[in-house]
């Protein structure tokens, strides 16, 4: 089967690498012996609980993630770790029992001696506050690390970010829906989505327009948390919330969807292939 592979710069530029099977990617610096970064998105911390009705307690998912992203920190000696937004579930707000939650995930990645950064997702508003003073916060617009943009998705990012040769993104939750089977009765998976951009004719933007797209490709990260939501792309196009980055990036573009272990399971729905909100495509893969 074809695999999402990684795929280098020109000129020594850095590298990006799916780690195999884990909704995680490896941005590697140009250079010999250059130590990775890890990049990963939509965390969700809270997800699941409610103060009032007595929900899933947030400590527990967030404990797993954090030791799950330490060993990968050790596994892959990597230096560092990107959050590309939506590290907390709750839009409004920040709950008092999920504001030690919030701490000590960071404190854990904190102590395990990686650098820690986070570009503000549309799930974060105000929780800079819980946040250990070590860990660097980027706006929603993005940065630009080794040539390598990198945004949220839930709004436009800045023009540096756009001008990058390739973009990273999370928000949209991507996953691809098989047919179901007893074993697997949703048959749902979350994937991986790379779109491909034929470079834009140069030259200045008009006055007022938004910066373009500049890069030749962009590759949108599966949700970090396994029990957040999955759009199936296959089948019909994201709702409301996460219709922005698809419309806007990956709407009649060259985008194919890939598994966490890099099987490439195809064309997406887009303006150019899509079919009715709902429908299924002619053949439907059965659930692996």
């Amino acid at each position: 089967m074809k695999k999402l592979r990684p795929r280098a710069g020109r000129g020594g530029a850095a590298r990006l690498t799916p780690v195999p099977d884990r909704p995680v990617l490896e941005l590697v610096p140009p250079g010999s012996g250059a130590r990775p970064f890890l990049l990963l998105a939509d965390v969700h911390l809270g997800l699941g609980s409610d103060e009032r009705s007595g929900g899933i307690p947030p400590e527990g998912l967030a404990r797993a993630m954090a030791l799950d992203l330490v060993e990968l920190l050790e596994e892959r000696h990597a230096q560092g770790v990107v959050l590309l937004g939506d590290v907390k579930h709750p839009i409004v707000g920040t709950p008092s029992r999920l504001r030690r939650v919030v701490f000590d995930f960071f404190a854990t990645l904190l102590g395990a001696g990686a650098s820690v950064e986070l570009v503000f997702g549309n799930h974060d508003v105000g929780i800079e506050r819980y946040l250990p003073r070590e860990v660097t916060v980027h706006g929603a617009e993005g940065l630009v690390r080794h040539g390598i943009g990198m945004f949220h998705g839930h709004r436009w990012p800045s023009a540096p970010v756009l001008e990058a040769a390739r973009l990273v993104t999370g928000h949209l939750h991507p996953g691809f829906r098989f047919a179901p089977t007893a074993d697997a009765p949703s048959a749902k998976e979350r994937c991986w989505v790379r779109v491909a951009y034929a470079h834009p004719p140069p030259g200045p933007r008009p006055a007022g327009r938004r910066p373009p797209i500049r890069a030749r490709e962009l590759i949108v990260l599966p949700a970090f948390n396994p029990i957040a939501g999955t759009e199936s792309l296959n089948r019909e196009r994201p709702a409301r919330g996460r219709s922005f980055l698809f419309a806007r990036f990956l709407a009649g573009r060259d985008a194919r969807a890939y598994l966490l272990d890099g099987t490439d399971l195809g064309p997406i729905l887009t303006a150019s292939n899509s079919a009715p909100r709902g429908a299924g495509p002619g053949t439907v893969p059965r659930a692996r």
